[in-house]
């Protein structure tokens, strides 16, 4: 994204003395600094062969690797356990901005000392099976450990786990200095990594998954594991008194994701405000899109729509991915509009919001490969029990899986304190993959013709809030309605590969009323139009747009109604990876699917694909001085009134 000029990051530069975020590390200013903040792509969800998972599977490189491969490097990638060819070399076409290793915590010590001969433990069954079947301790040791209510630690770690626990600082400084070596502190700013890691609970085969990202380098001894900490209010408690209250300037947020395979189970109600509040300070953002599925919503039912039918999985966990006798649905609080309603329920209920969540995407690569995300280079992520890491891939992942997103965050500038501070006020946004840059905002007097004026974005801070903002009805006209201005420019792609052109620019609206949940979806820009991608060349749906923009009021607002809008962009269709990995294998469903390509010819598996954005929302709050308003803005974000 540096060098270009984009009409969404800056339409007018305003000069500035001073940040409007908090410096809490040493480091030269960033060079390039914009005040109406730009827009800076990255992976927040990243597994090296610290992860047990990926590194039974087969994975080999670690967070340095990571680290360069998303700076632009090549890597070299092990495409399958036990493949005694080459590791074939990748690298992405644009570099990130950013990215965060977040390695599950939970084995650091159990992988270490199984990897250490020294080290007391070596010698144990555990860790022979780990070192000869590693496959086979995949399944035999992430069940003890992951897949069950209260996990525990090995025999081998000693009384209370203790030398586990121990040996896990190896790892963990590992992270840390990768993160560290990786970090442009120079006034180029080109590049911001983040220490972090992921706190892995599966209780009953429910992932309540959260990745805890640090603000600087200043961290806890050590990470906080589900075996010590198995509840999400313990993870909050331990990262409270370890990092929180040391007053040295710690800081951390916590980010759920798959929700889709969660049961429900990550956003459960709050016992009273103070709970609320403190889950909505810990945990501003949500992963809508990832490899493991699409968490926006489902098709049926009242919350949902036609283009909600993008990337979900028909499973309710992932050990059903290969029990399809014994799936069952996602219940209730499953994907991000369900829990976007509770939310504003809830804030009616309580005054506080505990789900004023913005929406992100990221990969969950287990590949060590962070933003590898273009749908014609997927090569799979060696996650979960479907994989074809094991044998000789004629497609490199489970046809329902797919390459993941990333995450978007308008910043003034690309450091830690920038982005972190972009985070924690959710001015974010979340994409299928595709670098669309999109930008929301409202307010009660922004123009009708602000699409056409030079000055929108500095018009919008100055009358509105941005995405994860709050609008709050105290003062006004209960006629009114306030204003949405929304605008999305395509991903331009590369000289050799340009991106695909927009279709429509949606605004998604949730409330709940006397009948329970809603949501409704409004076109404001763009239409719908005929013609797929040519599965056959795969080459794009024709028609579209490079930059869709609108202003908008909501045509049945109701005052006295909390609610929630977030912008939704969709691209044109173009080829998905089963689509391209068909082609390129030439497969002929006419005269049958040569073995392991079967899903080639299978109508249920989609080829082409309509690739989206998603950005946080924007909350309608009513009158403070009603006793079910706002009491404070929910979790750091802006609030105008």
């Amino acid at each position: 994204m540096r060098g270009r000029v984009l009409l969404l990051a800056a339409l007018t530069f305003v000069p500035t003395t001073a940040p409007a975020f908090e410096r809490t590390e040493q480091r030269q200013p960033c060079a390039e600094r914009d005040p109406l903040r730009r827009p800076f792509f990255g992976d927040t969800h990243v597994h090296t062969a610290l992860s047990f998972d990926a590194m039974a599977q087969g994975t080999r490189n670690g967070p340095a690797e990571a680290y360069a491969f998303a700076r632009g490097e090549p890597l070299g990638v092990q495409p399958y356990d036990g493949d005694d060819r080459p590791r074939r070399r990748r690298r992405l076409r644009q570099a990130l901005d950013f990215a965060i290793v977040t390695d599950h915590a939970e084995m650091f010590g159990e992988v270490h000392v199984c990897a250490s001969p020294e080290l007391a433990g070596h010698g144990s069954i555990v860790c022979r099976i780990i070192r000869r079947w590693p496959w086979l301790a995949y399944h035999f040791v992430n069940q003890q450990m992951f897949d069950v209510a209260r996990p525990r630690r090995y025999p081998f770690c000693g009384p209370g786990g203790a030398r586990c626990i121990a040996a896990a600082l190896g790892p963990w400084t590992e992270v840390q200095a990768a993160a560290e070596a990786a970090y442009d502190r120079t006034s180029a700013c080109r590049f911001t990594s983040f220490v972090g890691y992921e706190w892995t609970g599966n209780p009953d085969g429910y992932m309540v998954h959260r990745n805890v990202i640090f603000r600087n380098e200043r961290v806890p001894r050590l990470p906080a594991t589900y075996v010590e900490h198995p509840t999400p209010e313990s993870l909050w408690d331990a990262l409270d008194a370890d990092c929180l209250r040391r007053g040295d300037g710690c800081d951390v947020l916590t980010i759920p994701h798959n929700s889709n395979l969660g049961g429900g189970l990550l956003f459960d109600t709050p016992a009273d405000a103070a709970a609320a509040q403190r889950r909505a300070d810990f945990e501003p953002l949500l992963e809508v899109t990832q490899h493991k599925g699409d968490s926006e919503c489902r098709a049926e039912g009242p919350l949902g729509d036609p283009e909600c039918a993008f990337e979900t999985l028909a499973f309710g966990r992932m050990r059903e991915s290969a029990m399809p006798w014994a799936v069952t649905a996602p219940p209730d609080r499953s994907f991000a509009r369900e829990i976007l309603a509770a939310g504003v329920a809830e804030h009616r209920r309580l005054g506080v919001n505990p789900f004023a969540l913005g929406l992100i995407g990221s990969t969950d690569t287990h590949l060590g490969t962070p933003g590898l995300v273009d749908e014609d280079a997927f090569i799979g992520h060696a996650a979960g029990r479907v994989t074809h890491r094991t044998d000789v891939p004629p497609l490199p992942d489970d046809a329902r899986l797919n390459p993941g997103g990333l995450v978007g965050l308008w910043a003034e500038e690309n450091s830690r304190d920038a982005l972190f501070a972009a985070m924690r006020r959710r001015e974010a946004f979340g994409t299928s993959g595709p670098r669309i840059v999109v930008r929301m905002f409202a307010g009660w007097s922004l123009p009708s013709d602000l699409c056409e004026r030079p000055d929108l974005v500095t018009r919008a801070y100055a009358d509105g809030v941005p995405m994860g903002g709050v609008l709050a009805g105290a003062g006004h006209p209960t006629a009114a309605a306030p204003v949405l201005v929304a605008s999305a420019q395509r991903d331009p792609g590369t000289a050799n590969r340009p991106g695909t052109a927009l279709e429509r620019l949606q605004v998604v609206k949730v409330w709940t009323d006397a009948d329970g949940p809603r949501a409704r979806v409004y076109d404001v820009a763009g239409s719908a139009a005929a013609g797929d991608a040519d599965p056959a060349t795969c080459r794009p749906a024709r028609g579209g747009a490079d930059h869709l923009c609108a202003v908008w009021r909501d045509p049945e607002f109701s005052a006295g109604v909390h609610a929630a809008y977030y912008v939704r962009v969709l691209e044109r269709p173009s080829c998905r990876w089963t689509g391209h990995a068909c082609l390129a294998a030439a497969v002929d469903c006419r005269t049958g699917a040569p073995s392991g390509l079967e899903a080639c010819c299978d109508a249920t598996v989609p080829k082409t694909i309509r690739e989206r954005a998603w950005t946080s929302p924007i909350w309608f709050v009513p009158e403070v001085g009603d006793e079910r308003g706002v009491s404070r803005t929910p979790g750091g974000g802006q609030t105008a009134r």
